[in-house]
């Protein structure tokens, strides 16, 4: 097919747009790490800005994970995001799939609950209490439980399930099988794309956890990757506790956003794909 004067134009300036879109979002990555891995000197000589290092060492990583709080922020971080993803997966996949059946007795009340809670929440000041009587506190379930179910999660694994054949059902059921031998052998195997999907949700949320742990944890044994993070970022001109009685640097400034942020980069490549199509198959039906 030949394409005519405003198809070339109209291609064009998409083109354009989506290089300008792609330099907006490269730059600010491109200066963070040229700035992480430049001496300090260097940076203090260009006032600030670094775009292309023309010396290369990585002192600021080093005192970082040697000098710093970042290493044990890095476990706690981890263990909220593992047992945190595990924890909600289970759980949402438990309640989405009998809200997926239509037949299940008071659905229409359930559905309206689950909805309800995206649009209404208890407030601040009442979730805080409930964490403190229940003994959450200063502990990283703090940064699990409060949180373990979305319920914008649950409805997108639910129109999946919905979009499963009924016959897969019926037919497990005359041969015998029971819902929680149906849900686990037959419907949690074809899920696995929309479930990585939800888990790639819950993943995210857990490795950016922030808010609920300025909110519920006062140790800072306990602070995860972020809170530790933006003490580093924050306060740049005095010794800080926090970070063990170091003053980070800008260089280190920048070093802690790559560390925070590399770990997320590299997975998600790996889901990418499970990502789409899980998205694409949970939206048949509405």
């Amino acid at each position: 097919m030949v394409k005519g004067y405003e198809d070339r134009f109209v291609n064009a300036v998409v083109i354009c747009i989506l290089a300008l879109a792609a330099v907006s979002a490269i730059f600010p990555l491109l200066y963070v790490v040229s700035v992480s891995i430049t001496p300090f000197a260097e940076v203090l000589k260009n006032g600030g800005f670094i775009l292309l290092p023309k010396k290369i060492t990585f002192d600021a990583y080093i005192k970082l994970l040697t000098e710093s709080n970042i290493p044990r922020a890095f476990l706690v971080t981890i263990f909220i995001t593992v047992v945190g993803t595990a924890a909600n997966l289970l759980l949402t996949t438990l309640m989405a799939y009998p809200l997926s059946r239509k037949k299940l007795p008071g659905r229409s009340l359930f559905l309206m609950m689950v909805v309800f809670t995206m649009l209404f929440s208890g407030g601040l000041i009442p979730t805080y209490l409930v964490v403190k009587a229940v003994g959450l506190l200063d502990s990283v379930w703090a940064m699990i439980v409060p949180n373990i179910i979305w319920s914008f999660n649950i409805l997108i694994m639910k129109s999946f399930f919905e979009s499963l054949p009924e016959e897969l059902f019926e037919s497990a059921r005359m041969d015998g099988a029971g819902e929680f031998r149906i849900l686990w052998q037959i419907v949690v195997p074809l899920s696995v794309p929309s479930m990585l999907t939800v888990g790639l949700f819950y993943m995210v949320g857990h490795w950016n956890e922030f808010f609920q742990a300025i909110m519920y944890v006062t140790d800072r044994t306990l602070f995860p990757l972020q809170v530790v993070v933006r003490e580093i970022l924050m306060l740049t001109q005095q010794p800080l506790e926090s970070v063990d009685n170091m003053t980070p640097t800008e260089t280190m400034q920048m070093a802690s956003v790559i560390l925070a942020s590399l770990p997320i980069i590299m997975v998600y490549p790996f889901l990418q794909k499970h990502f789409t199509k899980g998205m694409l198959l949970g939206s048949i039906k509405g």
